[in-house]
């Protein structure tokens, strides 16, 4: 009783199409990736993962170009930009007293900014808000949205040596519960 090895075209065809597959499979597998250096594997991972950006914005032409570098650094991965602007409310008045002035010219500034950032093709939030200081306004809004970033423009003259940003700014940088990018306008740009 002899056993006799058939062998037909259609499984020969299948038997090379598995042996071909595997092959293809285990060198794909046992391949090893062209390393590349961990700083630059880091800083794309951390670029990749801003989803949600700040950007406190006053009107003034340094906080425009804060919106526009926001949207610069969020257009590949096509990110929430968050416009914030705090109106600070004197100690001397209580928070919900009337500044219809202050209101009406925050409103106009966020709207402003919207419109920046939506002929960039992204999504675009804006918020007036009250506070006694900027900065901790700013503060409170990136932990109330989660924000992955926070971008700002600063003002480029520099009025004494030891002030170089301004009280918001530092403030922010300070106790910041995210990345911050500060962006100084050049002179010869203003």
């Amino acid at each position: 009783m002899g056993s006799e090895i058939h062998v037909t075209f259609l499984g020969a065809l299948l038997a090379f199409v598995f042996t071909a597959s595997m092959t293809i499979l285990l060198s794909w597998m046992f391949h090893v990736p062209k390393a590349i250096p961990l700083a630059a594997a880091k800083a794309r991972r951390a670029v990749g993962a801003i989803k949600k950006i700040l950007v406190p914005t006053s009107g003034t032409l340094y906080s425009e170009r804060g919106i526009e570098l926001a949207c610069r650094l969020g257009l590949e991965q096509q990110a929430e930009i968050y416009l914030i602007n705090v109106i600070e409310v004197p100690r001397t008045l209580p928070m919900e007293a009337p500044m219809p002035e202050a209101e009406a010219k925050a409103g106009d500034i966020i709207k402003e900014g919207e419109t920046i950032i939506t002929l960039r093709g992204l999504q675009a939030k804006g918020e007036v808000r009250r506070g006694r200081i900027a900065g901790e306004e700013i503060i409170r809004a990136a932990k109330d949205w989660e924000a992955d970033l926070i971008v700002m423009g600063i003002r480029s003259e520099i009025r004494m040596a030891q002030e170089i940003l301004g009280r918001t700014s530092d403030l922010v940088l300070r106790r910041a519960p995210c990345e911050v990018i500060v962006d100084k306008l050049s002179i010869e740009a203003s």
